[in-house]
């Protein structure tokens, strides 16, 4: 008898233990997802990105947070990256100095279970979780293109610039822009189907600028990619070159008194901690689980309602500077 109770107590018991639900994992909070991201070199302009982020930690309580290494040189990306793969980070983005150099970092990354999103490389978007630009890149080429026609009346030669010949984003906006001026402005001149490069330093564009005006002296336009073009702006009035117009991709704090003074007659950009925010709570989002499509919104301004394509989710969030509004910035 007693037996038989207590095989009876196991059939009642056994059903609740096999088919009752298991509870569900409570929901991580956003405190508890690491999101890194690595800057190209230090300048104010990955200081405004990395205010950005601050305010992202502020705001949404991840624990987001930037790293800069010492220079330019691809080799100290990856060295960076190696050490959060090392360290099991949610999550690692990047606005890479050389794209294609840090791909196979990039897969031990995501092998290892870490979303990597990027900024400023959707050359690679496909090798990644997700890219993250401003806008459509080729649009914004094209306005800086048209700003340089306009700027020398559709005549005459030019030269262009940009950081480094393995950045994508900077030889998407030189293609676009060299595409704009051969179609608008036909009587143009480029002097140098490959752009020169300024290293993303304000001393080295302003020693290659001299080195142009004395081996093109009929220049009438210079337009420059990184936003270093501030170099170009002060070599141009140091040799008494008023005539050259100069067009550049510019940061207010670095570049205002060229533009209030002429020497940059257009200044045209994004707000990197708008960038940096979008990049950074992209890949929170898909670290939690959460997919990124066309629609969403990356809560920074510009970035309300992107469109997604080919990986790449696309904001709308290009600036133009004048003289008059350059001091409304403070980047």
């Amino acid at each position: 008898m007693k037996r038989f109770c207590s095989l009876l107590v196991f059939a009642v018991i056994i059903p609740f233990i096999v088919f009752c639900p298991a509870a569900a994992a409570p929901a991580k909070a956003p405190s508890e997802y690491k999101v890194v991201m690595i800057v190209k070199q230090s300048d104010p302009w990955f200081d405004d990105m990395t205010l950005g982020i601050e305010k992202l930690k502020s705001e949404m309580g991840i624990n987001a947070y930037v790293l800069t290494p010492e220079s330019g040189d691809p080799a100290l990306q990856i060295a960076i990256m190696e050490d959060l793969i090392s360290q099991g980070v949610n999550a690692i983005c990047i606005v890479p100095n050389d794209p294609q150099a840090i791909l196979p970092t990039v897969k031990k990354a995501r092998d290892a279970g870490i979303i990597v999103v990027t900024h400023e490389a959707p050359g690679i978007a496909s090798e990644v979780n997700l890219d993250v630009e401003a806008f459509v890149n080729a649009e914004f080429g094209a306005l800086m293109g048209d700003a340089v026609g306009k700027a020398a009346e559709g005549k005459g030669e030019y030269a262009g610039f940009v950081g480094g010949l393995t950045m994508d984003t900077h030889m998407e906006w030189y293609k676009a822009a060299v595409a704009a001026i051969k179609q608008k402005y036909p009587d143009m001149v480029n002097v140098s189907e490959e752009p020169f490069e300024d290293k993303n330093s304000i001393e080295v564009a302003y020693d290659k600028t001299v080195e142009l005006l004395k081996a093109y002296p009929n220049l009438k336009a210079i337009f420059d990619c990184s936003a270093h073009g501030s170099g170009v702006a002060q070599a141009v009035k140091d040799k008494g070159r008023g005539d050259i117009k100069v067009v550049s991709l510019a940061i207010p704090s670095m570049s205002a008194s060229y533009i209030k003074d002429g020497s940059m007659v257009h200044g045209q950009a994004w707000r990197p901690a708008d960038a940096g925010y979008a990049t950074c709570y992209a890949a929170y989002l898909l670290a939690s689980g959460t997919a990124v499509s066309t629609g969403a919104n990356l809560k920074a301004t510009g970035y309300e309602n992107i469109k997604v394509e080919g990986n790449i989710a696309y904001g709308y969030a290009p600036l133009v500077f004048t003289a008059e509004n350059i001091d409304d910035f403070h980047f």
